[in-house]
């Protein structure tokens, strides 16, 4: 089974900010999944200023704006794949990162069929 795991950062977040010490933590926790066989994918996102939102219009066209869809306090700052065996396994994954990352993190299994 695969988990998506998002880390949300508030919308004020600036990146040359973040302390050395949730560097080392996060590196040390990636190592550790990595090394587990959980970590199948993982990446942090621009903020949400470079972000396009994309609308279908119910003339069949695409509107195409700048910025997130929703207006909100907080974004995702970074995203996890996992591989897991349940959702409880993918949990303790993301209490580590929740610790690690000093954040909130939302976990959700992935609907799709592989092959």
């Amino acid at each position: 089974m695969k988990f998506l795991v998002t880390g949300y950062l508030p919308d004020d977040y600036a990146p040359s900010a973040q302390d050395e010490e949730i560097g080392r933590a996060m590196h040390a926790l990636n190592t550790e999944m990595e090394a587990a066989g959980a970590l199948f994918f993982a990446g942090g996102l621009y903020p949400p200023s470079h972000a396009k939102t994309l609308r279908a219009q119910p003339n069949g066209k695409v509107l195409i704006t700048d910025g997130p869809y929703t207006e909100s306090k907080e974004h995702i700052g970074g995203l996890l794949i996992l591989e897991a065996a349940d959702m409880e396994a993918a949990l303790e994954w993301a209490r580590k990162g929740a610790i690690a990352g000093k954040g909130n993190v939302e976990v959700r299994q992935i609907f799709f069929h592989e092959g």
